[in-house]
């Protein structure tokens, strides 16, 4: 079964109650408006997804490929218990590698947001990239002609306010300016959202965004890495 309105229904409802007990006298619903969907979506999206890495998780469950509703409140000042939102994630396994890029759709009562990139890259993924694209590496160039060539992603993450590249052209001063690299599109198309087009739509925009994740993972694969921390991938969605 699709997406559907009564999807974005129960994450509200839920987050509203904010209770245990009552998300525990609705887990059927839960089960049937939320999990059951993204399982779905999951599973047609994986053949698609293992073409672009073979090494991407794409078991249809909770905490491999989908989120949970609940929230880890122990290092936040929002003690709710639930999120309003929903998100699936396509990464390679964190317990063999640390802080990688990811393929995420994420969805919410205000709308759904899709894309790839770091939820919080590490100072030495970003240094490492750096180095690539100071190099002119063809990885590099490839995944900017992808990403100059479409006008579906948008590159956000935060940018430093001073420039340490004034020598460099243009076009690369928005790359090696961020202290954190993600490519999303925001939307409120429901009717994409709640269609049985969204998996080959979903799917279409990855494909976009291919070169620039091997880019990425040419910048992963440069630095050093530390045995895999135990950090969540993300709290909120992933943008």
């Amino acid at each position: 079964m699709p997406i559907t309105s009564e999807t974005l229904e129960f994450l509200m409802e839920n987050r509203l109650q904010d209770s245990r007990a009552w998300f525990s006298e609705h887990k059927s619903r839960y089960r049937e408006l939320v999990l059951k969907p993204m399982q779905e979506l999951v599973a047609a999206l994986s053949p698609g997804m293992l073409e672009i890495d073979p090494d991407l998780i794409t078991q249809p469950s909770i905490n491999r490929t989908i989120s949970q509703l609940h929230r880890d409140t122990r290092f936040s000042k929002d003690k709710s218990l639930y999120r309003d939102n929903c998100w699936l994630v396509f990464m390679r396994q964190k317990k063999l590698y640390d802080g990688l890029p990811a393929f995420y759709l994420d969805i919410s009562p205000r709308g759904f947001s899709y894309g790839m990139g770091y939820y919080q890259a590490s100072s030495a993924s970003m240094t490492a990239a750096r180095e690539l694209i100071l190099g002119r590496e063809l990885v590099f160039l490839t995944a900017l002609s992808a990403y100059e060539g479409q006008s579906l992603f948008v590159m956000e993450g935060e940018m430093y306010k001073r420039s340490r590249y004034a020598d460099q052209p243009e076009p690369y001063l928005s790359w090696l300016m961020r202290k954190n690299f993600s490519f999303n599109r925001h939307s409120k198309d429901l009717e994409l959202l709640f269609s049985d087009r969204l998996a080959g739509e979903l799917l279409e925009g990855y494909r976009l965004l291919a070169p620039v994740y091997r880019f990425l993972l040419a910048a992963e694969a440069r630095r050093p890495h530390p045995e895999a921390s135990d950090t969540q991938h993300k709290e909120g969605g992933a943008s």
